[in-house]
């Protein structure tokens, strides 16, 4: 006889499964922010290294290195090679 669930059952089912849901969705975009966290830092660090700009590592840096990746990086080279800001 085949078991037919009942509705605490379901509801803890139907709760985990959003719950999976939800975990791999900032998970990934999670993944994603520290890859561009990486590159826009290694690229930073690189034209620190190769240009001598001075650029502290601040958390506004990480910050906008982690939304901006790359071209985070480059803006904030320019903004220091501008002299506005870092």
């Amino acid at each position: 006889m085949p078991v037919i669930p009942t509705t605490p059952e379901l509801s803890v089912i139907v709760i985990a499964i959003i719950a999976a849901v939800v975990m791999y969705i900032l998970l990934r975009s999670i993944k994603k922010l520290i890859i561009n966290t990486v590159t826009g830092l290694v690229v930073l660090i690189g034209a620190n290294i190769v240009f001598g700009l001075g650029i502290a590592y601040t958390w506004i840096v990480f910050l906008v290195c982690a939304i901006g990746g790359i071209f985070g990086a480059l803006l904030i080279i320019l903004l220091n090679y501008l002299g506005i800001a870092f």
